[in-house]
């Protein structure tokens, strides 16, 4: 049995020496690699957390204390420290835990995550409600430095220093880089300043200088302002001073002394604390610490060589057409720029912003700030390409609707993940596009029903003047053939795949493959389908399935989105208003519900979104048994 297999619960660790915490700590990185390595994952960011999560464990009473998160991705150790290790074989496995904490999963969890830089906010919202219950427990919100580049990081901050709240913020920082003297004495004078005896001489001195009468205010900030001096000398606390918080740090984040002991120095502190940690990404397991970001989010690898275990059948992925397809655009049309926010790798950009550094910007996590930089951009009579997740997107409705569509600016949106992702579950799902931007005046909607149509849809929309809207999934394509020169497709107009008399199939996206799967089936069963590849969502191509839905009454629409204000609901719509009512119309999508985490196959035929979910629909339409 090893030290990990004694430990339940977090209380569990708080009866251990600090050389057997460095000894929990080997053996849970262990753990995680073991798993992550089959079930793919988190991997980098979470190795580099074990010490500040076990730290965080050992010096504070959870769950009573509440610790929050941001995105999840540093919480592999926290599971396994609460109770999840018997299970933790199950991550992001179908109906196995959760890749990011989860409220429904444990206690331990202070607040479902999966989207960055929530947790400051997140977690002054927890600490004024225990405020107003009379709870004084602590609340500990864990921030990575990326997630400081989005804006709702900032506005957290700012009410925090407002309220004067005793919010502990910890910012793991894995990206930044600190000279070596300087990080010693900051964290030697940040330990130091933190204890307890010395914060009350300086609130004792500072209400003594402030009362009085005239000159103590003035005396106060003189005092004040050479404090902060002197810190800023030697720490960059200054910006987070300025929101009212006590700064403290850098602290090494894989030294259990320095940890352990200046978390004890501010846990009972009544201002805001914002404690500066260094960790270094991937710790502990060589490929990862040489290339953190392959193994930010990885497949199943070999633990020994740090490779990936997938082998490649030569068919790319629809993020991988898309990129190549970029850069040969940019290559006759200087008017592109590729905008991203966190996403270079994700969104397949990183060969455009090798090739045109100039004509590439990566600003962030910082959605809502890439779409207003866009729109500014397309003002001066540029074309920008905004690749962002679908789930990333929906961060930016406003400036979407607001800062493009409003004044129609040629502002292309390349959406990635949408539909079904997989393993990451709920928060990462693509599922609402369709929904959140059918509703915007100006705003063109299409989703190719394999890699070639997308090559084409994208010339399509760099060639069109206004917002565009271009939806694609994650994974490999269908293996078709790609056009040397593929050329733009007329906006709204379908395409019918094939015509029967008995059944009319209006699809979208890759759902159109689905419908051509479910054809074959149909077929033997003399059922006979008429297929339409819509390609638009937005606008539909009215005539062509007025004129089929005219002839074929019994109709089905498949999407892989949700029903409410899909793809469906736009069909239908549109048969009503043109008096097209005498029909059998059932849309297949997914209903009024959250998809869970698991495999895409797994989880499209569970959610009936699939092939199978199309023929038993065909044949109840029909009349026919389901066998």
């Amino acid at each position: 049995m090893t030290l990990l297999d004694t430990i339940k619960t977090s209380k569990d660790i708080k009866q251990l020496s600090r050389d057997e915490l460095k000894i929990l700590a080997q053996q849970i990185r262990e753990r995680i690699i073991k798993v992550v390595s089959k079930n793919g994952g988190h991997l980098a960011s979470s190795l580099g957390a074990v010490e500040l999560t076990l730290a965080i464990h050992y010096v504070f009473d959870l769950p009573q204390d509440t610790l929050i998160w941001d995105v999840g991705h540093q919480s592999y150790a926290h599971k396994i420290l609460t109770g999840r290790n018997d299970t933790f074989d199950t991550l992001r496995q179908y109906n196995g835990l959760s890749g990011f904490s989860k409220m429904k999963e444990s206690p331990y969890d202070g607040f479902t995550v999966g989207h960055a830089s929530t947790s400051i906010s997140a977690g002054l919202g927890v600490c004024y409600a225990k405020y107003l219950n009379k709870d004084d427990s602590n609340v500990i919100s864990v921030i990575g430095d990326g997630s400081l580049t989005a804006g709702l990081a900032y506005e957290g901050l700012n009410q925090t220093g407002d309220l004067k709240k005793n919010l502990i913020v910890i910012l793991n920082d894995n990206e930044m880089s600190i000279s070596p003297n300087v990080g010693a004495l900051s964290s030697l004078l940040s330990r130091t300043f933190s204890a307890k005896y010395l914060q009350n001489m300086k609130n004792r001195v500072g209400a003594f200088f402030k009362s009085l009468p005239r000159i103590g205010d003035d005396i106060y900030k003189i005092l004040k302002r050479s404090e902060e001096s002197f810190k800023t000398f030697i720490t960059p606390g200054m910006l987070f001073e300025a929101f009212n918080f006590d700064y403290f740090g850098p602290i090494d984040g894989h030294n259990f002394d320095h940890l352990i002991e200046i978390l004890n120095n501010i846990k009972n502190h009544h201002d805001p604390i914002l404690l500066h940690v260094i960790t270094k990404k991937g710790k502990g397991y060589e490929p990862a610490e040489k290339n953190p970001v392959y193994f930010h989010g990885v497949g199943s690898f070999t633990i020994d060589t740090g490779k990936a275990n997938k082998k490649s059948n030569g068919v790319p992925s629809y993020t991988q057409v898309f990129g190549s397809q970029m850069v040969k655009l940019a290559k006759n049309n200087d008017k592109i720029i590729a905008v991203t926010a966190a996403m270079p790798e994700g969104t397949g950009l990183i060969e455009f912003s090798k090739i045109y550094p100039d004509r590439f910007f990566d600003v962030g996590i910082a959605e809502q700030h890439a779409v207003t930089f866009a729109a500014g951009l397309a003002t001066k009579g540029l074309k920008p390409v905004v690749a962002i997740y679908s789930t990333f997107l929906q961060r930016a409705f406003d400036q979407i609707l607001h800062d493009v569509c409003i004044e129609c600016l040629p502002v292309v949106f390349a959406i990635d993940r949408g539909g079904v992702v997989g393993e990451d579950g709920p928060t990462h799902h693509g599922l609402f596009d369709y929904s959140y931007l059918r509703c915007m005046p100006n705003m063109i909607i299409m989703a190719p029903k394999d890699e070639n149509e997308l090559a084409g849809m994208l010339v399509t929309a760099v060639d069109h003047d206004g917002p565009v809207a271009l939806r694609y999934p994650r994974g490999i394509g269908t293996g078709v053939k790609i056009e040397d020169n593929p050329k733009p497709l007329v906006i709204g107009k379908a395409q019918v795949i094939e015509e029967g008399e008995d059944l009319l199939i209006i699809a979208i996206g890759k759902s159109v493959c689905e419908a051509a799967k479910a054809s074959i089936v149909l077929k033997n069963k003399s059922i006979n389908t008429t297929i339409i590849n819509a390609r638009f969502v937005k606008p539909l191509d009215a005539a062509l399935i007025i004129k089929y839905a005219s002839k074929i009454k019994k109709i089905i629409t498949v999407e892989e989105h949700v029903l409410d204000g899909g793809f469906g609901s736009a069909v239908l719509e549109m048969l009503v208003d043109n008096g097209v009512t005498d029909i059998n119309l059932k849309r297949i999508g997914i209903k009024d519900r959250f998809v869970e985490h698991g495999p895409q196959d797994i989880l499209k035929h569970d959610y009936k979104i699939d092939s199978q979910a199309i023929i038993n629909t065909a044949l109840k339409l029909h009349g026919t048994s389901i066998e």
